[in-house]
Formats: structure tokens, C-alpha cells, sequence
């Protein structure tokens, strides 16, 4: 592994106009990180990260590198890109541990963040360090969020998140697992009892239904349901999958890792909308893909499709009068989330769009005066890098904001 990441690091040609940084969400300095690595300075190489993307750990394992990074390194165009994700990784996964994180002295200020996800660890490191005192609620009892819980093991190790757990604590933030803002707590008693501010970034958790006959059947799950926690389905030995993005992947790498004989995910385009490297990593996994099919129905039998029709020019006509059911034994839907609604209904003055997102500026102000949104809340479900850029400009308007109150 250090021997190939030190190649890639050779190979970094350096550019004055990194395009490759450009490509990045949150704009990695990569080359002036490849260099330090380069000279032997890991850690001032693992600060340079960790300044600019709290969370370059995970991101360094579950980005779409091919689309940011490395997809605009000038090398890929007429041979291989310089695998930036592996240096950003031995780098990151090197200097974790033993980064000592500075604080300013506390400002005597708190910050609640509801919501342990990508965009609420980076708010509390970024707050954390300019001296608010910050206490975290998750309804789950660990954190991460969808890291936590939407992506499997094999691809992001969970005691990535326990280290990060960890490093929280050193810095002093505070972690209520297992509350739930809108139920027995809720925003207005935050307000009451001291906190300046407060932070929302709980995510997407609710499944979005196909809205079709056989929903409810007891052979029928949801990809969020499972992914949260794949052990407890008993799956049997063919499972169709309905979608083709991440999380449908993730679910048919899952499935075929606990034992499914059989995974097949279908879709109505003629393409995935997945990451291409994940794709190809499920063809080697077993996982079968069928293009063109529209889902009508469930049944104890498994689903029913017709199939997606074009006419001459490749422009979509319709479907097929014929169905055809598809023997399976289970059929997980994965079409993506969107958001629980118990902030709104349980705090008067915040507001959501009829998608039920929260309504927020480019900010994170909400509806409501003093709290704060980002992440997947706000703009629906997204990549975790774009979590993290978002919630580090919040952070900056939160900061502007308290300071404003004085």
C-alpha cells in the first residue's frame, strides 16, 4: 500500500492550475498536499486536510473520485489519473489519531446540533474550534448518520467513525445518542435552556414509496431500512432490488455478502446512476442488471415489470401492454429518501417545501430565527463531500450570527 501510494505521489505532475482541485466539492489542495507528502512532512500534509475537509478520512473511501479528483486530473486524459484517493487516505488514516486539534479559549457560547451526519460532525469541529461549547443529539445511538448506517462495512469501516467519536470528545463537544429533537425535546426548550443557536442536519430517513400495489407485503423493504441494519432481514436466496443508484449498489453488494445467491437490480433508463467503479465492483460481486423495465406491481411472487419503449430516434414512447412477473424472494426498493417531518410539526415558524426539505438560504438560516440547516436536509440526498462544504459555510454564518447578538 505505501509503496503505491508513493508512486502515485511521484507521478503528481504539480500543475499551477490544479483542475484537479477545481473537480473537488470542497476543493482539496491536492497538489500542495501531494508535495509536503512528497517531502516527508505527513502530518503538516494531514492538517492541510483536515483544515479544509474535517471529514477528508471518510471522503478519501466513499467519494465519486472519478467525477471530482482524479476525474479532472490532467494524466487521466491521455493515461491513468494520479489516484489521489490513496494518498488522501494513507495520509488522513496516518495523522487521525494523533492530530491535536487547537481550540480558542471558550467563548462561553453554546450550539446544539441535531443530527450526527456528515454535515453535523463538520459543523461541531469547525464551532468547536472557534470556542463554543457544542453538544450534539442523535436519535440513533451512534454517530455518523448516514455514514453510520446507509453505507455498508466493506466500504467504509465502522471504527473510522469510532475514532471520530473519539477525537470529538477530546475537543470537548458533548454526545446525547438516542434523542430525538421533536419528540420528548424539542427546539423551543434548547432556546430555553441557553444555546445561541442551533443546527439541523438529520438527514433523509424517509423512503420514498413507489405508490404501486404490493408495498406492504411482507417480503417487500425499503434500501435505508435494510442498509441500517442488514442482519436483522431474512432475505431468502433471490432478491430484485428496484433503482440503480448508490444505494441500490450498496444493497446488492450487502445482500450477496449475507448469503442472497441471487441479486438483480432494475431500472428504467438504459444506465445506472450509480458510481461506475461501484457498478463494476457489483458485476464482480454477482449482482445482474436489467435495463428498460417499469415496476407495476408487487406481488407475494415477487415484482411485475413491462418494459420501457423508444421509438426510432431513441426518445422514450411509453410502455409495453405485456408484464411479465419476476420470481424473487424478496424485493428491496431503493429510490431514494427524503425527509422525517417531526422538527416541523413540533416547532412553530420552521418551515419545509412541499417536498418537505427544509426552507434555508445559501446560509443554513432557516424559517426560524436561530437555527441553522445543511446537508441532505436541505438539499436532498447528496454526496457526503458536498455535505461537508455546505456545512462548513453554515458554520461561518452561525458564527456571524451569535457574534450579531452581542
Amino acid at each position: 500500500m505505501s509503496s503505491h501510494v508513493l508512486e502515485e505521489a511521484i507521478r503528481c505532475l504539480n500543475c499551477k492550475k490544479p483542475l484537479c482541485q477545481q473537480g473537488c466539492p470542497v476543493h482539496t489542495p491536492v497538489p500542495k498536499m501531494i508535495e509536503a507528502f512528497r517531502q516527508n512532512h505527513l502530518n503538516q500534509a494531514g492538517e492541510m486536510l483536515f483544515q479544509n475537509n474535517p471529514l477528508s478520512l471518510v471522503c478519501s473511501l466513499v467519494c465519486n473520485h472519478e467525477r471530482q479528483c482524479e476525474g479532472h486530473c490532467i494524466l487521466g486524459r491521455k493515461g491513468s489519473p494520479v489516484h489521489v484517493s490513496s494518498i488522501e487516505n494513507y495520509i488522513s488514516d496516518s495523522y487521525f489519531d494523533k492530530m491535536k486539534i487547537e481550540c480558542a479559549p471558550p467563548n462561553g457560547k453554546r450550539v446544539a446540533v441535531i443530527g450526527a451526519g456528515p454535515a453535523g460532525i463538520t459543523i461541531s469541529f469547525v464551532l468547536a474550534k472557534m470556542g463554543y461549547s457544542i453538544t450534539i443529539f442523535d436519535s440513533r445511538d451512534k454517530i455518523g448518520g448516514v455514514l453510520q448506517y446507509g453505507i455498508p462495512e466493506f466500504r467504509l469501516p465502522k471504527t473510522i467513525l469510532e475514532r471520530y467519536r473519539r477525537k470529538l470528545l477530546e475537543i470537548g463537544v458533548k454526545i446525547r445518542p438516542n434523542a430525538t429533537i421533536g419528540g420528548a425535546l424539542e427546539i423551543e426548550e434548547l432556546f430555553r435552556d441557553g444555546y445561541q443557536s442551533i443546527f439541523v442536519g438529520t438527514g433523509v430517513w424517509r423512503p420514498k414509496k413507489l405508490g404501486i400495489h404490493g408495498e406492504t407485503l411482507g417480503n417487500v423493504h425499503f434500501a435505508i431500512d435494510y442498509l441500517s441494519n442488514p442482519d436483522a432481514f431474512s432475505l431468502g436466496s433471490t432478491v430484485a432490488v428496484i433503482g440503480m443508484g448508490n444505494s441500490a449498489i450498496d444493497v446488492a453488494r450487502t445482500a450477496l455478502r449475507k448469503g442472497v445467491q441471487n441479486v438483480t437490480l432494475y431500472g428504467r433508463s438504459d444506465h445506472t446512476a450509480a458510481n461506475e467503479k461501484e457498478c463494476a465492483y457489483a458485476k464482480l460481486d454477482g449482482a445482474q442488471f436489467e435495463y428498460h423495465r417499469q415496476i407495476q406491481e408487487i406481488t407475494d411472487e415477487g415484482p411485475v415489470f413491462s418494459k420501457v419503449l423508444y421509438d426510432e430516434e431513441g426518445n422514450f414512447s411509453g410502455y409495453s401492454d405485456e408484464t411479465e412477473l419476476i420470481k424473487a424472494d424478496s424485493v428491496i426498493i431503493a429510490i431514494s429518501q427524503g425527509p422525517k417531518n417531526k422538527l416541523v410539526t413540533t416547532t412553530e415558524g420552521l418551515h419545509a417545501a412541499k417536498n418537505g426539505l427544509l426552507i434555508a438560504d445559501e446560509e443554513g438560516t432557516t424559517t426560524h430565527s436561530g437555527v441553522f440547516a445543511a446537508g441532505d436536509v436541505v438539499h436532498g440526498a447528496k454526496t457526503v463531500v458536498e455535505a461537508v462544504d455546505n456545512a462548513k459555510k453554515v458554520a461561518e454564518a452561525m458564527d456571524r450570527y451569535m457574534n450579531g447578538l452581542e
